[in-house]
């Protein structure tokens, strides 16, 4: 069983979030580097003062640093990100109406094309090194979604995908009421992965009018409450996510929210 360090950052300014993420997500490719460096272009030999071969013992992959794997839970204030392949003009607002809504803006790494994200919604950045899982960026972004699905299952909420389109889906098969539940885009580099996944839960929909989200411009965007009708427990559906997280990539989680104060935030 891989081991996943659980923090709830509970709600966080985006710019904050996204450099922790951005501090652990290059310790973790650091690791990975000086592990590299360590066991291929410092090969222990007779010439070499440093390595000697009578420590080649020394030299074994048991001997190798472990990378760590997180997974962040959080929300954020109102604001909206664009990803590398994505369209400015997507943005259907301008700098004094993002102030007038209390938003902010941010050009950001990861894939995909505009989103929102804010109170209510429940945020998910998994940095993990997919060495320790397996090294298929399609499989990953397929677990992901069904870590939703399955979570949405749990409340009689019968989700899916889109063809050609990431992200959790309502009704994709029926294209005149298709809507979209949960948005992704990830960035990985070194088979280390960030930024995630963004679930509706009881968020105001209401922002998601001021942008073409996720660059789509002929399907809606619908949240847990409005399919249910009723105010969701936002901490139960994030045990339910953490579960079938724990289920698909076979991982336990060996911290909580209670560290934060161990990684410096």
């Amino acid at each position: 069983m891989q081991q996943v360090i659980f923090i709830d950052l509970g709600l966080i300014d985006y710019k904050q979030a996204w450099d922790y993420q951005e501090k652990l997500f290059n310790e973790v490719v650091g690791i990975k580097m000086n592990n590299r460096k360590f066991f291929n272009d410092d090969k222990p030999n007779s010439t070499n003062p440093e390595f000697p071969a009578s420590n080649s013992q020394l030299l074994t992959p048991d001997s190798r640093l472990a990378t760590p794997n997180y997974l962040l839970f959080c929300q954020h204030p109102h604001v909206y990100t664009l990803g590398n392949s994505g369209n400015k003009e997507h943005l259907l607002i301008n700098e004094q109406q993002l102030n007038e809504k209390s938003a902010s803006y941010y050009k950001i790494n990861r894939g995909g094309d505009i989103t929102y994200h804010g109170p209510g919604q429940i945020v998910g950045y998994p940095i993990l090194d997919l060495d320790n899982f397996f090294t298929d960026i399609h499989k990953y972004l397929r677990y992901l979604e069904e870590m939703v699905i399955r979570t949405l299952a749990e409340y009689g909420i019968s989700a899916g995908r889109s063809k050609g389109e990431t992200g959790v889906w309502l009704e994709a098969e029926n294209p005149l009421n298709t809507r979209k539940i949960c948005a992704m885009g990830v960035r990985a580099s070194r088979w280390v992965t960030m930024h995630g996944f963004a679930l509706n839960v009881n968020v105001n929909l209401d922002y998601f009018g001021n942008i073409v989200p996720c660059g789509i411009v002929d399907k809606a965007v619908t949240s847990m409450d409005k399919e249910l009708g009723y105010h969701v427990n936002e901490e139960e559906v994030k045990q339910k996510l953490k579960k079938h997280f724990a289920d698909l990539f076979e991982c336990e989680f060996v911290a909580t929210d209670s560290q934060i104060k161990k990684y410096n935030l």
